[in-house]
């Protein structure tokens, strides 16, 4: 099986450089007003060469490196997301007898990012449970 995988990498390889430098192309002449390349076919293979070795070589380090930040990106969507969830919530229970059910977050924005990640937190945590 890995070899069956290995051999379709070097194809891959090719593929992903040839899409390389077809987007040089493609930015160099439509995007000229951004993308400045001269040299005409050799330069496309040039740039295109060097943006997939840039891929293979140094893209792993830079995903190493940057992880924290994606780490803290991931949680801040994750907090927006079931902010807004919960605010959805709360402007139905705004809309329903009070006798019935009233829901309060307390402590202000802080309030709010707290139970959003709770809820985030307890959702993660029953879909891991019944997969």
């Amino acid at each position: 099986m890995s070899s069956e995988n290995s051999s379709h990498l070097p194809l891959k390889l090719v593929f992903k450089f040839a899409l390389n430098v077809a987007l040089v192309w493609a930015l160099s002449v439509y995007l000229s007003q951004y993308f400045g390349l001269t040299g005409g076919i050799p330069a496309y293979v040039i740039v295109g060469a060097l943006i997939s070795l840039l891929n293979i070589f140094f893209r792993p380090i830079l995903n190493l490196i940057t992880l924290p930040l994606r780490f803290f990106a991931t949680i801040v969507a994750v907090i927006i997301v079931n902010g807004a969830f919960l605010y959805v919530i709360h402007l139905f229970t705004l809309r329903m007898d009070p006798s019935l059910v009233r829901l309060e977050i307390y402590g202000g924005p802080w309030g709010w990012v707290v139970v959003a990640i709770c809820f985030g937190f307890a959702n993660w945590l029953l879909k891991e449970m019944f997969k």
